[in-house]
């Protein structure tokens, strides 16, 4: 099998396994003094690791074998890990002394696609700081009224299906809405997803996710030897996604073009702007996976987010009436919050999804792998080790997070549960450390803007059975569907 594997090109290296590769301090564990879930000869759990379950797979072993064991990946092995402190440490380590698992790079790379998110090493640096810019919360107040528009638009969506009595599918409005925001702040045109049925670029983008995942995932890349029709279908929804950008990097190359001189109005312009100065070192191919980065991230975590808030929120009557009455309160008669500075106040919104993501994680794994040989919690990690990281099991620990399996998000927003545990540092959905997630402060808007809208407008409740709706691993952790009936508060 060995052979066979490599064969087929396995970019995974031999195992190490050797006492001289790592520290030989007293005390210090090795990874085969960990336990492990049996597996097979040769290939070890690697068939036990479907790509759409995978969180759920490594929770169940972390409750049999506890918060440190390896996997038998066939010709490595893994640390798996649910101490959030010991994740705070890699974190905190990068870019120097860990990185993400490496064929998150390579498999991105193969697309042309490796921006922001998956690049490593020093390139990253100036990737981020054009990025940060272009994302900085001072950015928000000149394009709230996109913004704000384009959150109306929704809100209407939502009132014909409202006195139409029609089933919503959170799950597909909200990655369109977030489509529609992210490509409007970032490359300045709205292409208006939520108001197009039929090809439109999310329907190519959801089809993007599972086939990256089951690709990271593999033990073989089989798709550089033999094409099977799931990957015809991801290159036709690759080569659609590439003509989209291609179109935004072009249009707005002409903008740029007949407007010399002005100052750059969005990411995208910054981009191209900045290439043009000497020694930038932004390529063209620079240019086209950040762009692609931000389609994907950007409408992925954030839909998801609040598809999950929808979710807890839809059996909380009580809580919606209470935060209708807030939102009524600050907003007057407006249907949707018209100032950012209004915004702003909108905590109690925000932190239904905090709780929400807390519960449903939209990131329950992190996957890291060390570049040197690393000490980690007591357990010697040789340089190249896979280190995965389960987060659920420490936001659902009653020693961090007190009721923690509880819907509360009060413990957020408010001090009435200031006598709960709260360990916000176990909950890493952004991420920590130098490569924090950039798209935080852009994400935290639109949830506040879309749940105060919600809440001040409809009531809703789910419109199938809640063990319906499976958590799927597809990059982020989505939910299977989100059917919601909503109805209007304004309905006399």
């Amino acid at each position: 099998m060995a052979a066979v594997l490599q064969a087929f090109g396995c970019r995974y290296p031999p195992r190490k396994e050797k006492m001289s590769q790592t520290p030989t301090d007293s005390g210090v564990r090795r990874l085969a003094d960990l336990p492990s879930p049996p597996g097979l000869p040769l290939i070890g759990n690697l068939l036990q690791l479907a790509p759409e379950r995978l969180h759920l797979t490594l929770e169940q072993w972390a409750r049999e074998l506890g918060p440190m064991y390896t996997l038998d990946l066939g010709t490595k092995r893994a640390l798996v890990c649910c101490d959030p402190e010991l994740l705070q440490t890699v974190l905190r380590d990068r870019p120097e002394g860990y990185r993400r698992y490496s064929p998150i790079e390579s498999v991105i790379a193969e697309q042309h696609a490796n921006g922001l998110f998956s690049i490593e090493g020093e390139a990253w640096r100036p990737q981020r700081k054009l990025v940060m810019q272009a994302l900085a919360a001072t950015n928000f107040r000149a394009f709230y009224p996109a913004l704000h528009a384009i959150t109306e638009r929704l809100r209407q969506r939502w009132q014909r299906a409202a006195d139409a009595g029609e089933t919503v599918d959170m799950a597909v409005d909200l990655v369109r809405y977030t489509v529609d925001v992210t490509t409007a702040l970032a490359f300045g045109e709205d292409p208006n997803t939520l108001e197009q049925s039929g090809n439109v670029i999310q329907d190519q983008l959801a089809l993007i996710f599972p086939m990256l995942m089951s690709r990271i995932s593999a033990p073989v890349p089989w798709w550089r030897y033999i094409r099977l029709p799931r990957d015809r279908r991801f290159d036709r929804s690759m080569q659609s996604v590439r003509a989209h950008v291609d179109g935004l990097i072009e249009r707005t190359r002409s903008r740029l073009h007949a407007q010399p001189g002005d100052r750059p109005r969005n990411l995208l312009e910054a981009m191209l702007i900045a290439s043009n100065e000497p020694g930038s070192g932004i390529t063209d191919e620079m240019i086209f996976a950040n762009v692609i980065t931000l389609l994907m991230a950007g409408e992925d975590t954030t839909a998801h987010s609040l598809s999950w808030t929808m979710y807890f929120l839809s059996a909380e009557p009580a809580l919606q009436a209470r935060l209708h009455d807030e939102a009524a309160a600050l907003m007057g008669d407006a249907l949707v919050c018209p100032q950012l500075d209004d915004v702003k106040r909108l905590d109690a919104f925000e932190a239904l999804a905090t709780e929400a993501t807390r519960l449903k994680p939209i990131a329950p794994l992190f996957f890291k792998e060390a570049l040197a040989d690393k000490v980690l919690g007591g357990v010697a990690i040789p340089a190249g080790t896979p280190v995965f990281f389960v987060l659920r099991p420490a936001m659902l620990d009653e020693q961090r997070f007190g009721q923690a399996s509880t819907y509360l998000p009060e413990r957020w927003s408010d001090d009435r549960h200031a006598a709960l545990a709260h360990d916000s540092r176990a909950y890493v959905q952004f991420g920590a450390g130098p490569r924090v997630c950039p798209g935080r402060q852009l994400a935290g808007v639109e949830m506040r803007l879309v749940l105060s809208m919600l809440c001040r407008n409809f009531t809703m409740e789910l419109a199938t059975e809640r063990e319906s709706i499976k958590e799927v691993m597809a990059f982020t952790m989505m939910p299977s569907a989100m059917p919601v009936r909503l109805r209007s508060r304004h309905t006399p």
